[in-house]
């Protein structure tokens, strides 16, 4: 297993990380991507899974199940 950290400094960049993640990697963003327009639709269709980092709770859950999830199914 592996973690990726991607430091986007324009929404555009994000196509161009979509094209060097490796396969059966699960993508974590920030719930704010979501209203990007297209892009966050994008993300949204590409199975991002998004956290709201001002509710550290719910984000430490949604990434708690995330994880289960994919040892569950043998992801990275």
């Amino acid at each position: 297993p592996f973690v990726i950290v991607c430091n986007h400094q324009a929404s555009l960049d994000l196509m161009g990380m979509v094209e060097v993640i490796p396969e059966r990697c699960v993508p974590i963003a920030k719930r704010e991507l979501l209203y990007l327009g297209t892009v966050g639709w994008a993300c949204w269709l590409s199975g991002i899974i998004f956290i709201q980092r001002q509710r550290r709770d719910a984000a430490i859950e949604v990434i708690s199940r995330t994880a289960s999830a994919m040892r569950r199914d043998n992801v990275r």
